[in-house]
C-alpha cells in the first residue's frame, strides 16, 4: 500500500516547466538517470515529469523487486525511494542496495517521525524528505546529492590526509592504507570537511550545513552518518580516528591511529 498522505501530489501538483523556468539553477542534472521507486502510478507520473524538468533522465518501479532489478541493470545516478511498499518495504530495498554499491539515495515518504528519519539515514540514505513536497524542493535535494556524489568541477585534486586516511576530492574516494573505502557521499562529505581541520571540534550544525546545506531535517542526522561512517571506518582497519566533543560535536584526531 502507498504511503498515506493528505496530498499525494507535490504541493498541488505544480507545473514542473513553470517551476524551472523561475529558477534556472534547478535545471542542472545534465541527463543524470534517477530511478523512481513509488507503487501510487498518479503520484510517480507527477515525479517523473518533474524530474525531467530538471534534466534527469528517469526510470520507475513500482515495488521492491522490480526497483532492484532495474538499479542492476541500468545503474541510476541516484534513486528517490518511497518507503511504503507492496510486498518488500523500502527499507528492505535500502538495505540491499547499501550491501553492494554506495549509489545516492533519498527517501520522499509520508513517514514523517523524527525515528522514522534517523531509521532511514541510519540504513545510508542521503537525505529524506516527508510529503507532500514541492518541486522545487525536490529538485533542490536531489540536485545537491548529486553534487556532493559527485568529483569537483573544477578538477582541483584537493587530496585530505589524516594518518593513515586519504580523502580524495578529485576521484571522489576515500582510502585507508592505499584500499578504497565504500561510503556514500554524505559520509565522504562528513569525513572530507574534518579533514580539513583535524583537531579541531565541529558542531553538529556546521557539519550538517556541511554535508545538507540544503537540508531542513534534524542535527541528530548528523550523529547517524558519523555512526555509519565510523562503523566503515573500523571495518577498513582505520581504527576510530572521530572522536566525539561532548556538547559540541565531533573532530578528527590529529594522527588517526
Amino acid at each position: 500500500m502507498p504511503d498515506a498522505s493528505p496530498d499525494p501530489t507535490p504541493d498541488s501538483t505544480p507545473d514542473p516547466g513553470r517551476e524551472t523556468a523561475r529558477d534556472g539553477g534547478l535545471a542542472d542534472a545534465d541527463g543524470a538517470l534517477a530511478l523512481i521507486v513509488e507503487d501510487d502510478d498518479t503520484l510517480a507520473r507527477t515525479l517523473e515529469l518533474v524530474l525531467r524538468s530538471g534534466g534527469f533522465r528517469t526510470e520507475r518501479a513500482a515495488d521492491g523487486p522490480r526497483a532492484l532489478e532495474l538499479w542492476r541493470a541500468g545503474a541510476p545516478d541516484v534513486v528517490l525511494l518511497d518507503l511504503g511498499l507492496p510486498g518488500m518495504d523500502g527499507t528492505e530495498v535500502l538495505r540491499r542496495l547499501r550491501r553492494d554499491a554506495d549509489t545516492p539515495v533519498v527517501i520522499l515518504t509520508a513517514r514523517a517521525e523524527e525515528a522514522d528519519e534517523l531509521h532511514g539515514l541510519g540504513l545510508g540514505a542521503d537525505d529524506y524528505l516527508v510529503k507532500p513536497v514541492s518541486a522545487r524542493k525536490l529538485l533542490a535535494h536531489l540536485h545537491a546529492v548529486l553534487r556532493r556524489a559527485r568529483p569537483s568541477p573544477n578538477g582541483d585534486g584537493e587530496l585530505l590526509r589524516a594518518g593513515r586516511l586519504e580523502v580524495d576530492l578529485y576521484r571522489f574516494e576515500v582510502r585507508c592504507d592505499g584500499n578504497a573505502l565504500s561510503l556514500t557521499p554524505s559520509e565522504l562529505k562528513l569525513l572530507a570537511h574534518l579533514a580539513r581541520t583535524p583537531g579541531r571540534a565541529a558542531s553538529r550544525s556546521e557539519l550538517y550545513e556541511a554535508v545538507l546545506p540544503d537540508g531542513d531535517g534534524f542535527d541528530r542526522a548528523v550523529d547517524v552518518h558519523v555512526a555509519n561512517l565510523r562503523r566503515k571506518l573500523r571495518g577498513a582497519g582505520a581504527g576510530e580516528p572521530i572522536e566525539t566533543v561532548r556538547g559540541v560535536g565531533y573532530r578528527l584526531r590529529k594522527r588517526p591511529t
